[in-house]
Order: C-alpha cells, then structure tokens, then sequence
C-alpha cells in the first residue's frame, strides 16, 4: 500500500507543480517563461525521485510502468494499482488547480499545436528516449542510481524545452490524462495515451539490444 500512496502522491505533485507552472506562467501574462515551465517539470521530477524512489521506484508515469513490466523488472500484479495510482494523483492535482484557478480553462493540457500525427511522432520520440535513460539508471550500477533523479529529471526539462511548445512534451499519459479529464478537453488525449505507451515499450528492445554482452566480451 506504501508504494501505492507513494505513486499517487508523487505524480500529484508532479501534476502539480508542472500543470500549475503553465496555470500560472497564463494566469501572469508569462511571467514564468517556457524555459520556466519545462524547468519545473524537471526539477519536481527530479525530487520526487529522491524522495520517493526507495519507496514505490517512483515511476509517476503509467507508461514507465508498462515498459518497466515488459521488461520483466516490474511484477504484472502491480501494475494496474500502480497505473490507478499514478491517474488518481494526476486527476486530484488538476482538481486542486481548477479550484485555486477556476477560470482557467485548459488547467496546462496536453494540446497538439499542428496535426495530431505530428505530436503524435514527437511524444513518441521523446518517450522512447526518457525510457532508454530511466531503465539504464534504474539498472544499471549503483553510482549511476545515485544519479538517477538528475538524469531522469534533465532529460525531462531538456526535451519539454524544445519540444512544449509544439506537442506539450508529455511523455507520460498521466500527465495529460488529469487536465484532460478535469477541464473536459480530451479530444487529442489519445496522442498522449498511445504515443507515449509506445515509445516507453519500443525503448526495452533497443536496451535489450545494447546490454546484451557478445561473446567476445566475457573473454
């Protein structure tokens, strides 16, 4: 259960604290910046991690789960709660925002700025990416672990940075699903769910692929 409570209370505040920094940078004509934005989208990550790593892993994001059990480093009982947890904190820190800013209207959705296929492409790539970089920290040695939630937290602000302003820079359908869900916008939802599913599980191959040690190697 402590793990469960842990993923709703980590990807709360990560909703939190990224959706809120857009609410925020609208609601004060910019005075956050997109720099801002993607900035806080790393850092919260990033402290999460720390705080709650030991605790749940701290996936936050239902796709790193799913990829995480194709992998068979995470057991399929868990799953689903870890998957109810994480969209539970996501659509409680988009209540929370609609509350504190009841005029906002899209509480910091994911929404394409061009064609659906567009992000589409993009929330792929950048999952694909996010999920090379967290199952090599997560497995990788012990040194690299104490580093996890630096990695993990750069890459997310790196690619919101250039990538926000074009597709949101999801990477993560909880993310996506509360505001969706809370400001009733869920006509381009299924890009985040899917896009970001995919490029997590397509991820575990490649790192299959590059960890698996050629016989001339254990010479």
């Amino acid at each position: 259960m402590k793990k469960y409570v842990a993923e709703f209370l980590g990807t709360y505040a990560l909703v939190f604290a990224g959706t809120g920094a857009i609410v925020i940078d609208q609601q004060t004509h910019g005075s956050i910046t997109h720099v801002g934005v993607a900035i806080t989208f790393g850092l919260i990550v990033m402290s999460m991690i720390y705080a709650l790593g030991d605790i749940s892993g701290a996936h936050l994001n239902p796709a790193v789960s799913i990829a995480f059990t194709a992998a068979k480093k995470f057991p399929v009982k868990e799953l689903i709660p870890y998957i109810i947890s994480q969209l539970s904190g996501a659509v409680a820190a988009s209540f929370t925002l609609k509350y504190l800013f009841p005029d906002n209207q899209l509480l910091g959705a994911t929404i394409p700025a061009g064609s659906d296929s567009q992000s589409f492409i993009l929330e792929f790539i950048l999952t694909f990416f996010l999920m090379l970089v967290i199952i090599n920290v997560a497995h990788g040695s012990k040194e690299q672990g104490l580093f996890a939630g630096l990695a993990i937290g750069s890459v997310v602000a790196l690619e919101a940075m250039f990538a926000g302003p074009i597709c949101g820079a999801s990477m993560n359908p909880a993310r996506s699903f509360g505001p969706a869900a809370v400001s009733g916008h869920i006509e381009h939802l299924w890009v985040y769910l899917t896009a970001t599913i995919l490029g997590a599980i397509c991820a575990i191959p490649v790192w299959n692929f590059l960890n698996t040690r050629s016989p001339h190697h254990l010479m």
